[in-house]
């Protein structure tokens, strides 16, 4: 209700629908719609009216979320706006009208495109989507990239980190005590997003801007290039960070040399107009790096002021919290199963991913909350009934704590019902397990439910504190 309770679509049916289809799909992220309304055929029925409804739209879905997320925001001293692309792949539905291709061809494969971007707070907490944008790329696209440099920003695909940023800068604007720093990839190097940052910045305090650099631009300097002028700054020191196991290859810790100037950018030739801009510079490289791996190494660009060894190093933190944006879609895609949803158009899977962007977030939102804020009452997150039938599953027990779990506490039984051992070996429960044990968590909410309101007709004079 938090996050859909405030959507207006015009009809208060509608309304009650979407905030019922929140909790089944939320309870049961990765089932089919027909599993996930509990195999009740009328509230199947009715989830595909509302898919099919022309008064619900992806924007009016997550109007609301994005209000209550940017209420998050302005209660944070330091909030990262992390923002990235993610193809939908609905090869498997050729019947599906209004899809694109999602790669750079046109044997490529069909789907969507989705631009997402999320708030994460310091801690590497999610606090919600402040801006989406999905498309389906039409089949006139291709042949465009030879006469892309021709084409105004506005027409062409990469005008999607200029629409974040502005999002971005609609909800600085509601919270000026909060700085906002809108991070991107390697693929969000644009001059027009340099110049545009820097305008918003003069007139308006912010939003900031972080990413990592890809062209080697010309800059003011003896060096000419960005690259080389970095090159030519002594290693202000040196910082040993974490290599997570990927692609086959074992989990390492690397040693990267930390070089950090500012730095002015004069504009492309296509911009010969624009005025130049003034940045910093940060360039870390790995120094040995095992034989056969390539060495790390990362050019960030940032509006905030980079003037000591901690600042750098604070601006590598910033830019490594980038990867929730990653975790957040491979949520959606593998916990949610969005690629798997059949529905006729385009527009109906729209309506349909409007709500399980939401839900991903939340299965984000549970599993970081319960790494970084494992304190908190389990109440912030579970229903009475929820953690009650959580709680005495997990002991086998009909007597009910004074008080109820912790967060971290409840997020160990949720992770146990979806198969995480527990074991101290085993770390914390991770989004896969979280998920899984959501789904036993329903079930198990909708029997304690029914025990609930059994004991209430048979004892309706007793409040004690086992089950009802």
């Amino acid at each position: 209700m938090e996050e859909f309770g405030a959507v207006r679509l015009g009809d208060q049916r509608l309304e009650r629908r979407l905030a019922t289809l929140a909790q089944d799909v939320f309870a049961r992220p990765d089932q089919s719609i027909p599993r996930a309304c509990q195999g009740d055929w009328k509230r199947t029925k009715a989830a595909y009216r509302f898919f099919a409804n022309e008064k619900v739209g992806l924007a009016a879905e997550l109007r609301a979320h994005s209000t209550a997320s940017a209420e998050r925001v302005a209660g944070q001293s330091l909030v990262l706006a992390v923002n990235d692309t993610t193809t939908l792949d609905y090869s498997a539905h050729p019947a599906t009208a209004g899809l694109g291709t999602t790669g750079n061809s046109a044997e490529a494969a069909t789907g969507l495109l989705l631009h997402s971007t999320l708030a994460v707070n310091g801690q590497g907490v999610a606090l919600g989507l402040l801006d989406v944008q999905c498309w389906a790329r039409p089949p006139e696209q291709f042949g465009k990239k030879q006469r892309r440099t021709q084409l105004p920003t506005e027409q062409k695909e990469s005008a999607k980190w200029l629409k974040s940023y502005h999002a971005v800068a609609a909800v600085q604007a509601r919270a000026p005590q909060t700085k906002l720093v809108v991070v991107g990839d390697r693929e969000s190097d644009l001059y027009e997003l340099f110049a545009l940052a820097a305008r918003q910045i003069e007139a308006h305090g912010g939003p900031h801007l972080l990413v990592r650099a890809m062209q080697d631009r010309r800059v003011d300097s003896e060096a000419g290039r960005l690259w080389a002028h970095l090159e030519a700054r002594r290693v202000a020191d040196t910082v040993t960070v974490s290599v997570p196991a990927r692609r086959g290859r074992a989990p390492r810790e690397a040693t990267l040399e930390v070089r950090f100037a500012e730095v002015t950018l004069r504009p492309p030739q296509a911009m010969s107009g624009a005025p130049p801009v003034r940045l910093w510079a940060v360039l870390t490289r790995e120094r040995r790096a095992p034989k056969g791996v390539e060495p790390l190494e990362w050019l960030l660009l940032s509006s905030v002021a980079v003037r000591s060894f901690e600042e750098a190093c604070e601006r590598l933190r910033w830019y490594g919290l980038r990867w929730q944006i990653e975790v957040f879609h491979r949520v959606l895609k593998s916990g949610c199963v969005v690629e798997a949803r059949q529905l006729q158009t385009r527009e109906q899977l729209e309506r349909c991913l409007g709500l399980y962007l939401v839900v991903a977030w939340r299965l984000l939102l549970l599993t970081r909350l319960g790494r970084e804020l494992p304190q908190l009452p389990c109440t912030v997150v579970f229903d009475e009934y929820e953690w009650k039938a959580l709680y005495c599953y997990s002991h086998q027990t009909k007597q009910l704590p004074p008080q109820p779990p912790t967060l971290g506490e409840a997020v160990q039984m949720v992770g146990k019902l979806g198969g995480h051992l527990g074991r101290k070996s085993d770390g914390l429960p991770g989004t896969e397990s979280l998920w899984s044990g959501l789904q036993r968590l329903a079930d198990l909410t909708a029997m304690w439910r029914v025990l609930s309101a059994a004991d209430k007709v048979r004892r309706p004079h007793r409040t004690g504190q086992t089950y009802g």
